[in-house]
């Protein structure tokens, strides 16, 4: 007579874990919530981005060729128009061959 209560109550209570990792998952609609990050820029907008970043550097033209180079292998560019390279991995530890940063 307990067994099948407690199958009963095991059912629902797998039921209830699998709804509530369903509500979760759809309340952070699959997005990535800091707009910076990596995979927040589509290919298709790192002209855009990359223009914002280098806006005021003396030396615009490499600037724009290698922050599109790096927007489009790691599909973001840091916000501003120095530094904050750390909320882009790939783009603040992707190296040239004599270990500089490569992406501006």
């Amino acid at each position: 007579m307990a067994m099948p209560k407690f199958a009963a109550l095991l059912l629902l209570a797998l039921i209830a874990i699998s709804m509530l990792q369903t509500a979760v998952m759809a309340g952070s609609g699959g997005r990535n919530r800091n707009p910076y990050g990596p995979g927040s820029v589509k290919v298709f907008q790192c002209p855009n981005r990359c223009a914002k970043r280098c806006g005021r550097t003396q030396y615009h033209k490499p600037c724009m060729f290698f922050c599109q180079k790096c927007c489009r292998k790691c599909l973001c560019v840091p916000p501003g128009y120095y530094g904050n390279k750390a909320v882009c991995p790939c783009y603040n530890n992707w190296k040239t061959k004599e270990g500089g940063p490569k992406c501006p």
